[in-house]
């Protein structure tokens, strides 16, 4: 279960992408977001996707590992295609022109297809595929640990109190941490009732069901013990939020983080401009 779980696993390659200070990327990726929020056309995707797919290459990780984090929201993208295919939202700007080179409409019973409904469905997708993409990109070349500082060091200054970043960034890194050790007692589990006799391959949708209900009590005591053990060892450690401490790679803003920056500034301003011209 544990090795099927690609989206946040840091995979080191080197890159250029991963040298960079997390808190460039994570304001890369918060601007990516706005950017693809703001397009609502296929000018402004064809702006967005050869600077993602620039990026995603620079990082020189295979595309079937990006592809493999797409496939746990498979069916979530589905879902959206087809909400937004039924429900025929379509704007002109996303509007795809048909092969005879006007719109055509296709009605089966009670559903009518439109190409504004298709393409406006397409893009939809696509813009959910970006999304998750970049959102891997940021987990693939960032430790957890490095992760949570960068978010700290992006909202300390907007924090009121002095603790309040350090806490978040706290919460942040506890739960990462936990990802991988409830996935593993969840996989110990499993193997338990297999070899108790258990045949998942056999079973229909309703026994796979009450096994997950089987396996929520068990996960769930066992989150608690981490999380009462956790709390043991801070206090015995002497950890303590808002103390002074340093830390053992501090973040350093280098001029590539700043170019990097620059790029994904430029990229909003784009489809703004984009979306103000159609």
């Amino acid at each position: 279960m544990r090795d099927k779980l690609i989206l946040g696993r840091m995979i080191p390659t080197g890159s250029p992408v991963h040298g960079l200070d997390p808190r460039a990327k994570i304001a890369a990726m918060l601007l990516f977001t706005a950017a693809l929020v703001l397009s609502d056309g296929w000018p402004a995707l064809a702006l967005l996707a050869p600077c993602a797919a620039a990026v995603l290459a620079a990082t020189k990780i295979p595309p079937r590992t990006y592809a493999r984090a797409l496939r746990p929201l498979r069916w979530l993208m589905l879902f959206v295609f087809l909400f937004q295919l039924l429900g025929g939202a379509g704007s002109g700007s996303a509007e795809l022109p048909a092969a005879g080179g006007g719109a055509w409409e296709w009605t089966l019973g009670p559903v009518t297809l439109t190409a504004a409904a298709v393409s406006g469905a397409l893009l939809a997708v696509c813009r959910m595929a970006l999304l998750i993409l970049f959102t891997s990109l940021l987990t693939f070349t960032t430790t957890p640990s490095m992760l949570s500082r960068g978010v700290e060091g992006l909202i300390k200054p907007l924090a009121r109190r002095g603790t309040g970043a350090e806490r978040f960034a706290l919460m942040l890194r506890l739960a990462l941490r936990f990802i991988p050790a409830l996935l593993e007692e969840a996989q110990t589990i499993l193997k338990a009732q297999a070899a108790r006799g258990a045949d998942y391959e056999e079973m229909n949708m309703r026994s796979k069901a009450r096994l997950l209900l089987s396996l929520l009590v068990p996960v769930t005591v066992g989150a608690f013990r981490r999380a009462e053990e956790l709390t043991t060892s801070l206090e015995a450690r002497g950890y303590r939020i808002g103390a002074p401490r340093t830390a053992y790679r501090p973040l350093a803003w280098r001029g590539a983080d700043t170019g990097f920056m620059l790029l994904f500034v430029l990229l909003p301003i784009g489809t703004l401009l984009l979306r103000l011209a159609a």
